[in-house]
């Protein structure tokens, strides 16, 4: 009788509570469709697998995180852009040292940095669509490979700026 009584009270406070709070933070209201086109690498220095690797990663983020559907003719949203920066510079030489058979050897940083330049336009909603570019960084030791780099730095950079062309789109801050 206890278990019917409380398990009753719990739908019943799970109800009112549902229909006072709803958290959408969503910009998106009527738009259905989107469509994500590859993003070109134009860099300068061009990583072989960061176009399709960036593509690929922003079209999951929208796909998987709204309701929107993908399509290829007549979208509610298109997105598109391209990479125009993608450089590893040497940041710094730290106070760290190593001690080697050479002598002695300090370590150094060095920077990832990519840009993207992002089209965005809503054709429900023209007001909001934009022209923007995005930049973001990260530094690392000196001593990782080129592959170690392209597996851990790009895709903690791309994240970001997935994250915040997303949030940009999306979030109703």
């Amino acid at each position: 009788m206890n278990f019917l009584r409380n398990l009753f009270i719990l739908f019943i406070s799970a109800g009112i509570l549902n229909s006072c709070y709803s958290f959408t933070g969503s910009s998106l209201t009527d738009e259905k469709t989107v469509q994500i086109n590859e993003f070109p690498n134009n860099a300068p220095l061009v990583n072989p697998t960061l176009s399709q690797q960036f593509s690929t990663d922003i079209q999951n983020r929208f796909l998987q995180r709204t309701t929107l559907k993908g399509t290829k003719s007549n979208p509610d949203i298109l997105i598109e852009g391209e990479i125009t920066d993608y450089s590893i510079t040497p940041t710094n030489i730290s106070s760290n040292t190593q001690e080697t058979a050479a002598g002695t050897i300090q370590e150094s940083q060095n920077k990832l940095t990519i840009t993207i330049k992002v089209h965005y336009e809503n054709k429900l909603h023209p007001d909001v669509s934009f022209d923007r570019t995005y930049m973001d960084e990260a530094a690392f030791n000196s001593s990782l490979s080129q592959s170690d780099i392209e597996v851990s730095q790009v895709k903690l950079v791309t994240d970001r700026i997935i994250n915040k062309i997303f949030n940009d789109i999306v979030a109703n801050w």
